[in-house]
């Protein structure tokens, strides 16, 4: 497994802080996937907006086919997230 330096959430400060927070929020909890890119903060927010905007925002396609197409690709790609 390769390894990937990150910002556990106790040492997270300013923009990262808020973003674990939101996450948290969202989620009950920091995944690893998000800090993965906890050294620059501003990557996880501009992901974290791509991902709201794919997922929660108006769309031709129901809410509940977008979250099964996502889990299709995961599966496909082996991939637990």
């Amino acid at each position: 497994m390769p390894w990937i330096q990150t910002i556990p959430e106790q040492e997270a400060t300013g923009e990262l802080k808020r973003e674990y927070e939101a996450a948290g929020g969202r989620a009950g909890k920091v995944y690893n996937v998000l800090k993965i890119m906890s050294l620059n903060p501003a990557t996880l927010h501009a992901s974290m907006e791509f991902y709201k905007t794919l997922m929660h925002r108006r769309s031709r396609l129901p809410r509940a086919v977008r979250e099964m197409l996502a889990v299709v690709v995961s599966a496909a790609n082996q991939c637990h997230y």
